[in-house]
């Protein structure tokens, strides 16, 4: 690995990003004023949030805008909830889209800008405002007919990216190749810019990470280049008139290759000087504590860009792992003890929103506001390292992910395990999630020193679905960035599903 960061050296601090959605649904039920809107960004002032980052859109805008459908388009605030906007849902689904679609609705009618006025009010407590646009958001394209769908998706099927197929939502993705696409998105890139007074622009192309037909990603790439140099030079003619200086950040896929792979150059993007803010993440569908930070800080360097690590909520071992489970304010600190340590500037929390779409204990969201962002103020706390895997690789791309594994009686496995800053107190335990086999007399060394059985006991969620097993570490054992897990079946073969240094 190469030479990291001292601790603390980054800049450190954390990235809040609010989906389209969850505002309006969270808070139905009666009719929102000023002192919701305004109440809503208080909860972020005096933490570590430094870009308050507020998504305007799915494949509608939930505000007015007049170049996209907004969200109540086809909407009757009189009718049933089987009206035609929501009638291809389930009567429970109509009752939930209901709820975002007439809060916004009437937000738009009692003449209150919802993001206008969190802009404002983020200035106000000192956060910096930022407007995230999702490039490609596909939720539900398994329904033609749903309410989320824009006339525009609906009207032009030859624009999908693979129209040969459904294998799963992201063959019914725009396709960027298509020049119509691209003026499509441009157009509310525009409308943005002129209309919203932000701090910095977020270009969200992980919503949903597939933008081009198989095997055309290279000549994608270029596309998306200019695509995002023509978003700077919008962006420039805005900011004479704003007299401030306007950011453009992108959020990519997590490794550098898969990224590429993906049409998403964003290592030309910083070195042109398009983009000032970087964020690497996974998808969806698990935290990734091992993004490989040093690759992108050496193919960064020499540039200004400001580069964060997502988080994202949900904590899988592997992709076969069921049921879905969220991360905890620990596994929280793990990955972001490790992200920061290895030299990322921000974290980025995307889906830790302030209940539903949410950690489950919702009364330590706010110790993650407070302690999440800096190396010191998650120093000498409880955290726990797990891992997990890359969930977004480039089409035909080999894909490395650690677990499961089976292990017979005699063989050996080895894992890698990233903890950032080695502690210097406390107690250490390694702990495995073992099907088909009882672990206790297996033998486990970290960094190649021997642990003992403690416990076949579960720790509080996030766990393994599998029976688990606890072995104490030595703690002098404990290396600053990587440590080797290794593990013998001494006493019969299994499945090893979960692995995983917890540290307190």
């Amino acid at each position: 690995m190469a030479a990291m960061a001292a601790p603390g050296a980054a800049a450190g601090g954390l990235s809040f990003n609010e989906d389209s959605s969850h505002f309006f649904t969270s808070r139905n039920g009666k009719r929102l004023t000023l002192q919701d809107v305004d109440g809503w960004v208080e909860q972020y002032a005096g933490t570590q949030v430094r870009e308050l980052i507020l998504n305007v859109n799915a494949m509608r805008t939930s505000y007015a805008s007049k170049v996209w459908d907004p969200i109540w388009h086809g909407y009757d605030p009189n009718g049933p909830d089987d009206q035609p906007l929501m009638a291809s849902l389930t009567p429970e689904g109509r009752k939930s889209a209901r709820k975002w679609i007439h809060a916004a609705w009437q937000l738009n009618e009692d003449g209150i800008d919802l993001y206008a006025r969190w802009i404002a009010q983020a200035r106000k407590h000192k956060l910096s405002p930022w407007v995230s646009m999702r490039m490609n958001d596909i939720h539900n394209v398994d329904d033609e007919k749903a309410y989320i769908h824009s006339e525009f998706w609906r009207s032009h099927p030859e624009y999908r990216r693979v129209p040969y197929r459904f294998a799963g939502w992201p063959d019914r993705a725009f396709d960027y190749g298509r020049r119509e696409v691209r003026e499509y998105h441009l157009k509310l890139v525009r409308e943005l810019a002129e209309r919203y007074d932000f701090d910095g622009l977020e270009l969200d192309w992980m919503r949903f990470g597939y933008h081009f037909r198989p095997g055309h990603e290279r000549e994608g790439a270029e596309l998306l280049t200019e695509f995002t140099a023509e978003v700077r030079r919008i962006l420039d003619g805005q900011q004479k008139k704003r007299g401030h200086r306007i950011r453009l950040g992108a959020r990519v896929a997590s490794r550098p290759e898969s990224a590429l792979g993906l049409g998403m150059d964003a290592v030309t993007w910083a070195q042109r000087g398009l983009v000032d803010f970087l964020v690497i993440t996974p998808f969806w569908a698990t935290i990734e504590p091992d993004m490989p930070v040093e690759q992108w800080k050496a193919l960064l360097k020499g540039t200004n860009v400001t580069l964060a690590a997502g988080l994202e909520l949900l904590l899988r071992a592997h992709p076969g792992e069921k049921p879905y489970q969220k991360n905890s304010l620990e596994t929280v600190r793990g990955a972001a003890a490790a992200l920061l340590d290895r030299g990322v500037d921000r974290v980025y929390l995307f889906n830790y929103m302030d209940s539903e779409t949410a950690i489950d204990q919702v009364a330590d969201n706010a110790r993650i506001l407070r302690e999440a962002g800096s190396l010191a103020t998650l120093a000498g706390k409880p955290r726990r390292h797990v891992v997990t895997y890359a969930d977004t690789w480039a089409p035909g791309e080999a894909q490395a992910i650690a677990l499961p594994q089976s292990i017979a009686k005699g063989q050996w496995r080895a894992f890698r395990v990233p903890i950032g800053p080695a502690p210097g107190a406390g107690k250490a335990e390694v702990r495995l999630g073992v099907e088909s086999a009882d672990a206790r007399d297996w033998k486990v060394l970290v960094n190649g020193e021997p642990c003992a059985f403690v416990s076949d006991r579960k720790p509080e969620k996030p766990h393994s679905p599998a029976p688990m097993f606890c072995f104490t570490a030595p703690l002098a054992a404990l290396r600053r960035g990587y440590n080797a897990v290794e593990i013998e079946a001494t006493a019969g073969g299994g499945r090893i599903v979960w692995v995983e240094l917890a540290l307190g």
